[in-house]
């Protein structure tokens, strides 16, 4: 009998992760040779994307490291399949893998817009920007046929709601007729994170997200539409990537964006193994540099999840990074700061039933 965290899984096409091994709370699930031969694996795994009718849509949370106290996630999983994504590890509340299943095994809310408006019209709701894709991208591919993320940015739009999102996706151009007039209205602020200017690098570590070029030219096509976009270097990965800081920078700042943001690699619970999992088949020479920074970073450790800690690390080494992120964005004009958006333009939009006012 063979366990499924002892199967190690082949590359597949255009995915990241090298295994699927069993979510933490899902400890039941293994593998058995019955004797038969086994089929070969595909080498291609399909998308499978579930509904959800969720009963709630905004997450309310405290951390200090957060500049937003309130989210709103489309989608659980991402199609893109950054090997590195934080987020990984929500999967084991599904009963799913942090690997495979998280890039294949999709869950949609169709319903998001809908619980939307209704929770912005409850009499207890106060206002405040809301932040879209601060877990899972809510421009991946899916989205192309789903259209939550468009139905959620236009009852937004009808509440002069402020809302800040966070992408890789080229897809947000398509919404530029919604994001542009509130931009106009200092409702809107998007961040696309470029991670490397190396293309190849790029579509092994983000194997179904746009390239650092494509990304870039939706930088600029934002920006050309008056819509405030700030670039966003991350991960930035020690022994990686680190030594593009400077020139990802000056890429985004001349593609129109006018501030600048970065996070250093993180791997929490699944994800560490994952991550390792695939510096071993790709990186393999790099691999010991790598862990060695990240770990000197984190009290010897591949994670510290300590509020103030866990987006930037500590030590030496984080410090120089702070130190050239800052000189370079002083030297390129990009604000790290940017200006809070407009709240005091929300107001619920008239619906039929509502009493008319005599004044």
């Amino acid at each position: 009998m063979q366990t499924q965290d002892q199967t190690r899984i082949r590359i597949h096409t255009s995915r990241a992760a090298l295994s699927n091994e069993a979510g933490r709370f899902d400890v039941s699930c293994e593998t058995v040779d019955d004797g038969w031969q086994s089929e070969p694996e595909p080498s291609h795994i399909a998308t499978e994307i579930r509904q959800e009718m969720a009963r709630s849509i905004i997450s309310y949370n405290r951390s200090p490291d957060l500049p937003f106290d309130r989210s709103l996630n489309p989608y659980r999983g991402c199609e893109h399949g950054c090997i590195y994504c934080f987020a990984r590890p929500t999967h084991a509340y599904l009963g799913l893998s942090a690997g495979l299943d998280f890039e294949t095994k999709l869950v949609a809310r169709p319903n998001a817009a809908e619980l939307l408006r209704r929770e912005l019209r409850a009499g207890k709701y106060r206002v405040a920007t809301l932040a879209i894709g601060t877990n899972t991208d809510p421009y991946q591919p899916i989205e192309r046929d789903q259209k939550v993320v468009r139905a959620c940015l236009k009852v937004l739009s009808e509440f002069n709601h402020p809302v800040a999102v966070v992408t890789k996706g080229a897809l947000i151009e398509r919404d530029i007729d919604i994001l542009a007039p509130m931009a106009a209205k200092g409702l809107v602020r998007v961040g696309v994170s470029v991670t490397t200017l190396a293309s190849d690098l790029s579509r092994r570590m983000e194997p179904r997200a746009p390239t650092p070029i494509r990304r870039l030219a939706t930088i600029r096509r934002l920006s050309d539409a008056g819509i405030p976009v700030r670039i966003m270097v991350a991960p930035v990965v020690p022994g990686l990537t680190d030594n593009e800081i400077e020139a990802l920078l000056a890429a985004g700042a001349e593609a129109g964006a006018d501030a600048a943001s970065w996070i250093m690699l993180r791997l929490p619970r699944e994800v560490s193994e994952l991550w390792q999992q695939w510096l071993a088949e790709h990186e393999p020479g790099r691999a010991a540099k790598v862990m060695a920074r990240l770990r000197e970073m984190h009290g010897g450790r591949d994670y510290d999840p300590r509020w103030g800690q866990r987006m930037r690390g500590e030590g030496e080494y984080a410090r120089m990074i702070g130190h050239r992120f800052k000189t370079a964005i002083k030297r390129l004009g990009l604000k790290e700061k940017t200006t809070t958006l407009r709240c005091d333009l929300f107001a619920c939009p008239a619906q039929p039933g509502d009493q008319l006012s005599f004044f």
